[in-house]
């Protein structure tokens, strides 16, 4: 029996929109403005959620939660990664580890980090030690920069136990 490790990189972003609420990493922080999408826009959890199917090879979030379904209006984004991950542990995959980074202007995101970590490890199922989640601006650059919104990039680690042996059958 051989261990198969694979990676999936994520990448999210919305754009500022007046009467929402921001909820970033399943967490609602005070701020102005929310972010615009179809669900609850959560960047965060929406890179996460990407990367952990990509680790599957299965298809994006888009494709699972397409905006066009009225289901998943203002969608609470813990409810689709949770979801994600069922699809990922049914596809012979178990989340080892995931890291997450956040690139906004503002808010400051440093004081939500721990119950942003919280979160996810809840919506995966992993220790919070396993769980990664870190801030930084665009400095002035691009539409971050600008503050027209915020985007967020994650990775994520997942195993799978493989029956077959490394020198035959069909490999991961």
């Amino acid at each position: 029996m051989s261990l198969v490790t694979r990676c999936g990189i994520g990448y999210d972003a919305h754009r500022f929109a007046a009467g929402r609420p921001l909820v970033l990493g399943g967490v609602r922080v005070p701020h102005p403005l929310g972010l615009a999408g179809h669900s609850d826009a959560d960047v965060v959890l929406h890179a996460i959620a990407d990367a952990l199917l990509g680790a599957a090879a299965l298809p994006d979030i888009g494709y699972h939660f397409p905006p066009t379904d009225p289901r998943f209006r203002d969608a609470d984004s813990r409810n689709l990664l949770i979801e994600a991950t069922r699809l990922v542990v049914a596809a012979g995959f178990v989340p080892q580890n995931v890291d997450a980074i956040v690139i906004a202007e503002a808010p400051r995101i440093a004081p939500h980090v721990p119950a942003m970590r919280q979160a996810i490890a809840a919506c995966l199922d992993l220790d919070i030690g396993a769980v990664g989640v870190k801030a930084t601006t665009n400095e002035g650059m691009g539409f971050v920069g600008r503050d027209e919104g915020i985007a967020a990039m994650a990775i994520v680690t997942v195993i799978r136990a493989d029956s077959r042996s490394v020198t035959g059958g069909e490999r991961s």
